[in-house]
């Protein structure tokens, strides 16, 4: 085998998608340089492909809250554990998968350090500190960090891991109803966020009891549906009431002077989106990258020959440069030591959603060969105004992705009325929806009977008829639950 076609099945996937869709991707996270493994179990390098996608995400988001009205802080990623164990539900919750700094050095602490599981315990002791008044509400603050939650189950790149990167809004208000408003508000933007950039369809609802944040009055919720049937949960956003206020002795004078609890949010939205992508936009060629977010949207691939070497690249260069005046994230690769078609493999692979290809014949008939990763389709178009073409097309695979992802959680989604019913929804890998009373004793039955599965959540668009019995106990329903196997 000559030594070029070997580099190529070595950076190729080895299984299909459809086949084995966990070693599929394993292989894809790795093999396009998304991410590695670390030297510490359960943790990962975020490669700069990876981390690139993230900083999009962050770009995104970053503008939507600073709109209205909200900043960025970064507090301490070490609790104490006096902090920690201040609101009980919600220490209950995190205990389990804490990790504790216990030394420095050879000296023991006087008090146990938690590494960050999420912040509210640490943020909340300053906002007791902060809000006197009704004029220092409402606080609307957000961090981008890390947080380190040591759970004991099989880790995957991105989807499970014991340090991932997120962003976690809190926030402080006067009213319940403008700390209801909060929570809302944001889970819509990630409504838009994960759909329009993103391109995954989404359920959005509340969570039951059961399934709510530990110390939330309630908890709102995205969840999609992967390929493989499974849900995977993209951000929530709490109701937190004023149960941590009250733990954390956060009081204001109102206008009518009396003094009150404020009412808390925090809300987050994590690297686990990432991995969803993955998931949902992959086939067998590797990556494919909703371009709003991809580092780069195209790659323009020179054919190269010896006697029209000079004059391509030249037309290259030019081409790119038009493409990044446009606005396009455009790259070239005129690297001479691998072929043209080592090098479509190589680009396929990393998602980049359009290739661009170009020589000395396009040159000559003024066109160029254009090809859509979503799709494999390819076109030629004229080199005249070719940057339009391009953001017409972007534009365009960023629509079909989203409407292939719509298409896969329609066709996903399934009414049931008995429990045979659901279990059989859940044993062919669908998510079943049904009427359902919301009981911890209920989500448990469900859970142990039908292969793991549980409530994802009460879609609000499913709310409008609840009128029922339960799917499971047929005592009277609560709203409409839609079930699966989970990520």
């Amino acid at each position: 085998m000559p030594k070029e076609e070997q580099k190529e099945d070595d950076i190729g996937l080895t299984v299909k998608k459809d086949e084995d869709m966990s070693e599929w991707y394993q292989q894809v996270v790795l093999k396009s340089e998304l991410a590695d493994y670390s030297a510490v179990s359960g943790c990962i390098i975020f490669r700069p492909n990876s981390y690139e996608i993230w900083e999009n995400i962050q770009k995104v988001f970053d503008a939507k809250i600073k709109k209205t009205g909200h900043r960025n802080c970064y507090f301490p990623m070490f609790i104490p554990e006096s902090l920690l164990v201040k609101e009980a539900k919600h220490v209950e919750g995190f205990t389990p998968e804490v990790a504790w700094v216990t030394h420095a050095g050879n000296t023991p602490l006087n008090e146990k350090l938690a590494i960050r599981p999420t912040s509210e315990t640490i943020m909340y002791a300053s906002y007791s500190q902060w809000i006197r008044s009704w004029r220092d509400l409402p606080i609307l603050l957000n961090q981008w960090n890390s947080v380190v939650r040591w759970e004991f189950k099989h880790a995957k790149p991105f989807l499970r891991t014991r340090e991932f990167l997120w962003q976690e809004g809190h926030t402080a208000h006067a009213t319940k109803g403008q700390a209801d408003e909060e929570v809302m508000q944001q889970l819509f933007e990630y409504v838009d966020l994960v759909e329009n950039h993103m391109a995954i369809a989404l359920l959005a609802g509340k969570k039951t009891e059961r399934e709510k944040f530990a110390g939330a009055d309630y908890t709102t919720t995205i969840e999609a549906v992967m390929p493989d049937g499974k849900a995977l949960q993209m951000g929530t956003s709490h109701q937190l009431g004023q149960n941590f206020a009250k733990a954390f002795d956060i009081k204001f004078i109102d206008q009518d002077e009396q003094t009150k609890h404020v009412w808390q949010t925090s809300w987050g939205l994590s690297t686990r989106t990432i991995g969803a992508m993955v998931l949902m936009h992959g086939d067998d060629n590797g990556l494919v990258l909703p371009p709003k977010l991809a580092p780069t949207q195209v790659i323009v691939v020179p054919i190269i020959f010896k006697d029209t070497k000079d004059a391509v690249l030249k037309k290259t260069g030019e081409i790119c440069l038009a493409l990044r005046k446009k606005g396009i994230r455009a790259e070239m690769d005129a690297r001479e030591e691998h072929s043209a078609g080592w090098k479509f493999n190589h680009w396929e692979l990393r998602g980049v959603p359009i290739r661009i290809e170009i020589g000395p014949r396009d040159m000559k008939n003024n066109q160029c060969v254009v090809v859509k990763r979503n799709t494999h389709e390819k076109k030629t178009l004229p080199l005249d105004n070719i940057e339009d073409s391009i953001v017409e097309l972007l534009a365009k695979i960023q629509d079909e992705m989203l409407h292939r992802s719509k298409a896969i959680l329609k066709g996903s989604i399934v009414a049931v009325k008995d429990m045979n019913a659901l279990k059989q929804a859940i044993g062919d890998k669908k998510l079943p929806k049904a009427q359902f009373c919301c009981t911890v004793e209920c989500e448990d039955g469900v859970k142990a009977e039908a292969d793991g599965a549980t409530s994802r959540c009460l879609p609000f668009e499913e709310q409008r008829n609840v009128a029922g019995k339960c799917v499971r106990c047929g005592k009277e329903s609560k709203g409409v639950a839609v079930f699966g196997k989970a990520y």
